[in-house]
């Protein structure tokens, strides 16, 4: 098994009294799309000034190539770093802010540089551009060179933080899709933050989830879209409804659960939920854009009244009141069931779209 291309181990982190990280470990792959994910204030820029030698750790260390970086200078290291306000010299043009790096260190010719900064810009789709100057760029271009800037010094790790944060959302989602191509065309390991969960899923390899210095869950996009560990991590990927059920029965691989005056069987996805037994309370969270509203009684569906119907282009949103508690229900077309505000409907939704997790103290005073 090939050896992590970076290492956290058991990394604590404290600011005056407040403890930032706690007991971070983390392997990242040479050449993967890495992204931490989580709410402000959650650690996750701390981890990336931590492995960019800007923040010291109170304890734990860090290996870059299997060597330990944790007392190395940032200069040392060869990690790169990209800004949501880019950073780039106002009085440079782009040509020699990309230069700067390798001049400051020395580790390329004028010759070398100029054929590097040509092959960087080409990358970046700004080839042309050597002579401007940053007053004559838009936000995007202005990433463009920045990430330029710092793929010029060939790094280990590209580190970005929140790059995409001052763009529009247009240009933010074009520029999600340049990145992630990019990332494959250099094969540089990039470790990204982000606290947009529909960014994360779009462009990563894989996803580290964290709230309150800790990371709560690492997997692919897929993994941790559709098997959340905890009721954190379900309710910050993706929309949900979650809500406490009574298990009723286990069976295998199944369970029947009580929502409301209601009964539905739950496939378990994971060991762990198939350990539940009658009478235990849990959560089931389910996925929104996986339910479907049907005018006739389906197999295990469940009966609800319409409460209010959102239209918003191909997409609609119902809320619905089932027995008091209410469900939201997010389609696309549906062609098959008129329905309007006050009318009774039944709610199913696709087997995998529903899962079980465990009880968590506070998940009322939540209002998840």
């Amino acid at each position: 098994m090939n050896k992590p291309l970076l290492s956290l181990i058991d990394i604590n982190k404290y600011f005056d009294n407040f403890q930032v990280l706690k007991n971070v470990s983390l392997d990242i792959k040479d050449g993967e799309f890495l992204t931490l994910l989580g709410p402000s204030g959650c650690g996750k820029t701390t981890i990336l000034r931590c492995i960019a030698g800007l923040e010291t750790v109170d304890s734990g260390d860090i290996l870059l190539n299997g060597k330990s970086v944790v007392y190395l200078p940032a200069n040392k290291r060869n990690v790169n770093t990209v800004f949501q306000n880019y950073a780039l010299f106002p009085h440079l043009n782009m040509y020699d802010n990309i230069a700067y790096g390798p001049r400051i260190k020395k580790s390329m010719t004028e010759d070398e540089i100029k054929v590097r900064v040509a092959e960087v810009l080409h990358l970046v789709q700004m080839s042309g551009y050597e002579d401007r100057m940053s007053s004559q760029l838009s936000g995007g271009q202005m990433q463009r060179i920045a990430i330029a800037r710092a793929l010029i010094n060939e790094p280990d790790i590209l580190l970005l933080d929140e790059p995409l944060g001052a763009l529009d959302l247009k240009l933010r989602k074009h520029m999600q899709r340049e990145l992630a191509l990019l990332q494959k065309q250099t094969k540089t390991t990039f470790v990204y933050v982000t606290h947009d969960q529909e960014e994360a899923v779009n462009i990563s390899d894989r996803i580290a989830v964290m709230n309150k210095g800790v990371i709560q869950q690492i997997g692919t996009p897929r993994e941790v879209y559709n098997h959340p560990v905890n009721l954190f991590v379900a309710s910050f990927i993706g929309d949900r409804n979650i809500k406490e059920v009574e298990i009723l029965e286990n069976n295998n691989n199944y369970h029947k659960v009580k929502l409301g005056n209601n009964t539905v069987t739950i496939r378990c996805s994971r060991t762990a939920e198939c350990k539940s037994k009658p009478g235990d309370k849990a959560l089931l969270a389910i996925h929104m854009d996986k339910m479907k509203i049907d005018c006739n009684e389906m197999p295990n569906s469940i009966k609800g009244k319409v409460v209010s119907v959102h239209y918003a282009g191909s997409q609609t949103r119902t809320e619905l009141d089932v027995n008091g508690q209410s469900l939201t229900a997010i389609e696309y077309q549906n062609e098959d069931c008129e329905y309007k505000i006050g009318d009774k409907v039944y709610i199913t939704w696709e087997e995998s779209g529903a899962i079980l997790l465990p009880m968590e103290d506070g998940f009322e005073e939540s209002g998840v």
